[in-house]
């Protein structure tokens, strides 16, 4: 069947819900470290009680990637599990700043997670299965223009709550743990992630298969979960050479970056602001200034994405994305040597150059060496390699920060920058199949530039 090119609008509407998907995540990750330390958690318990994260992911995202490969209904192949994952995401977004103990809010990480997940890994297939080859590098650049508004809206959304709607950034009584500015933005986060996602369910409709009667022949023998583990182990025996030596770049870049989601909040407040309590408001206004700085990060994210395929062009994905790896590795090292909150703002410079090419190049590189008919799979396979190394750090790394860190969360965010350095070096062996058309012309009203 020969797909339509769509317009900005449609490409806009088929990859809005990923403002909302990020939106959530966003607000995860600049809060729920601080939201266990509010509950009472120690710097060394942080990695144990993230462990839901990668270990949903570990068990999801390949399952679902290979069941909407092989599903068809009223709402489609994809449109399913948005919806679905969208409506638990928002339920547990709202239940979150409500959390009475650790391990409520832990699991309900787990259900914001697992849920989150759902909704989030079709969409990266949706893209080749509604766009002709030759727009595929624009949905991909569509979508990554949204997770960078996404996650700058919510990580600075507590702060703008706090200093410009005048939201009282202090809980008020002994009951309420969590401030209410972090409370109306989980509410908010809600609303987002369920309104963003309808929009696309509502507004994108999806190529029905060709041949219905041989789809659920197929459909008999490759999807469900019975057939998905099947499929999984049958995916992974077949690997494509450059996916297996992506996986260790992967493995360490996240590494890395998740030592610096885990615990950069609460460095900022502990080493930066001086906090000595949680329920301190120097606390509160450290974790609100972290907010910042990830907001910062993500804001040069998405100015950076612009430069980027001219850099790759210019030079080649494989060391433009080392280049990129060392920028960050070079942001989270030199946080050892700030003591000034404005400060912090310069090493995100380099984190978010980082981010910008972690969300592009892994995915540009591998694009060509992967067969279109199981793109789905292979996707949520090499998710594998993101989630892997975090369940490690999750598992392990408490011991490190109790018994070699002294719980000093700013160097743990320290280290992660010597994972980038490793991941940097690691992706020179990489061997690179990238199409024609990974490089291209996106076209956005009143300017045109280069995406990747």
């Amino acid at each position: 069947m020969k797909k339509a090119h769509l317009n900005f609008w449609q490409l806009w509407n088929m990859s809005f819900g990923f403002l909302g998907i990020q939106f959530g995540w966003g607000l995860q990750m600049a809060n729920m470290s601080a939201i266990f330390e509010y509950l009472g958690a120690d710097a060394h318990h942080i990695p144990i009680l993230w462990v839901a994260a990668p270990l949903t992911g570990l068990v999801i995202q390949p399952i679902i990637g290979n069941m909407s490969d092989h599903t068809w209904g009223r709402l489609g192949r994809r449109r399913p599990y948005f919806l679905v994952g969208a409506i638990f995401s928002s339920l547990a977004l709202i239940l979150i700043p409500h959390s009475s103990t650790l391990w409520m809010a832990a699991g309900l990480l787990w259900v914001l997670d697992t849920s989150a997940n759902v909704s989030m890994e079709p969409f990266r297939a949706f893209v080749s299965d509604l766009l002709p080859e030759d727009q595929r590098t624009r949905g991909f650049a569509m979508q990554s223009l949204l997770i960078g508004i996404g996650s700058v809206s919510a990580s600075a959304f507590p702060w703008l709550l706090s200093h410009v709607f005048g939201v009282p950034s202090i809980t008020v009584s002994q009951e309420q743990k969590i401030p209410p500015t972090v409370e109306i933005s989980f509410y908010i986060g809600a609303a987002l992630f369920l309104g963003t996602v309808l929009w696309t369910v509502l507004s994108t409709k999806e190529y029905p298969p060709e041949d219905m009667q041989a789809f659920k022949q197929e459909q008999a023998k490759h999807g469900g979960l019975t057939n998905s583990f099947r499929e999984i182990r049958t995916a992974l025996q077949a690997m494509p050479l450059t996916m297996r030596q992506l996986a260790w770049v992967q493995c360490f870049t996240w590494s890395g970056l998740y030592c610096f989601f885990l615990y950069f909040p609460p460095a900022v407040a502990h080493n930066i602001f001086g906090a000595t309590h949680e329920n301190s408001p120097l606390y509160i206004q450290g974790i609100e200034w972290a907010g910042i700085c990830i907001a910062a990060y993500n804001a040069v994210c998405i100015v950076f994405s612009f430069v980027l395929p001219q850099l790759a062009q210019a030079t080649s994905p494989r060391l433009t994305h080392s280049f990129c790896l060392l920028c960050g590795a070079a942001g989270l090292i030199s946080l050892i040597g700030i003591n000034n909150q404005y400060l912090l703002l310069l090493p995100m410079v380099g984190v978010g150059i980082t981010w910008a090419s972690v969300l592009a190049m892994p995915y540009a590189i591998l694009v060509g060496s992967l067969p279109p008919e199981r793109s789905g799979i292979y996707m949520g396979i090499f998710n594998l390699f993101i989630v892997l190394p975090e369940i490690f750090i999750s598992l392990g790394f408490g011991w490190v920060m109790d018994h070699l860190l002294d719980n000093n969360r700013l160097l743990a965010v320290v280290i992660g920058g010597g994972f980038l350095i490793v991941a940097a070096i690691l992706m020179q062996r990489v061997e690179e199949v990238v199409p024609e058309e990974v490089l291209e012309v996106v076209e956005i009203p009143e300017k045109s530039v280069v995406r990747t």
